[in-house]
């Protein structure tokens, strides 16, 4: 089954169940990836609905520190739910040590030697870790073990 039918699916139970806030975040997963599909007038792969679904994920943590420095405690707890429903989309995440390794060969493989080659390194790892860890953290490491 693929990502599209499986998110379709849970729509569909979340209707059944009337869970409202897995509803509201399915439908605004689709809704962005029917966007998607309409901008760049192509069907989305399952790799593309989770580049999408990874946006999602990451605009929901900046709402949620947001939120937080606000002292909104409604709408965190509504950011958080909606996190946890997206997460269960996407793989399971690497660990930073795993994101460590996975930065420290692609440094080998580019040659990188300073901070100045962080595009380098940065256009090699992501694809290898599309959708399985958070571009800060992958930042931080491809940082921390230039400066080393």
């Amino acid at each position: 089954m693929s990502l599209k039918d499986q998110l379709m699916s849970d729509l569909k139970t979340a209707m059944k169940e009337k869970d409202s806030i897995r509803k509201a975040t399915i439908t605004m997963v689709r809704a962005a990836i029917l966007q998607n599909e309409k901008d760049n007038k192509t069907e989305l792969s399952d790799e593309d609905v989770l580049g999408v679904i990874s946006k999602q994920v990451k605009q929901r943590k900046d709402s949620l520190s947001e939120f937080e420095k606000a002292q909104r405690d409604d709408l965190v707890d509504q950011a958080r739910k909606e996190l946890e429903i997206l997460m269960d989309y996407l793989p399971k995440q690497l660990t930073e040590e795993e994101v460590r390794k996975i930065v420290s060969d692609t440094i080998d493989e580019v040659g990188a030697t300073s901070v100045k080659d962080m595009g380098k390194v940065m256009s090699a790892v992501m694809p290898k870790v599309k959708g399985k860890a958070d571009g800060a953290l992958i930042n931080k490491c491809v940082k921390e073990i230039l400066n080393a």
